[in-house]
């Protein structure tokens, strides 16, 4: 299945510990992309972490929850994928803007 995901061009991917499997490390590893992916707890030999580019994480997770307080935004009445990403621009520079 991770073979048909397409994805940019990026330095690192971030993920919670949920997604500590060898398939999806090693497929990070092929994109050319680092994962920054705590090990979960039951790995017999757990690996290096960037701690601090981890908890950046937390604010992205944050900007989500903020962003699902804006009603045109949880609810996807834009038809149009680009009007819908033009609100979500807005929400997010009124979120800024706080």
């Amino acid at each position: 299945m991770l073979g048909t995901v397409a994805m940019i061009a990026v330095q690192a991917v971030l993920g919670d510990r949920a997604y500590d499997s060898d398939a999806i490390l090693a497929w990070v590893t092929a994109q050319g992309a680092v994962p920054v992916i705590p090990p979960h707890p039951v790995r017999s030999a757990p690996r290096p972490t960037d701690w601090y580019l981890y908890k950046e994480r937390a604010r992205i997770e944050c900007l989500f929850g903020k962003l699902k307080h804006f009603r045109r935004v949880f609810s996807r009445f834009d038809k149009l994928a680009r009007r819908y990403l033009a609100f979500v621009h807005l929400a997010a520079a009124c979120i800024l803007l706080r």
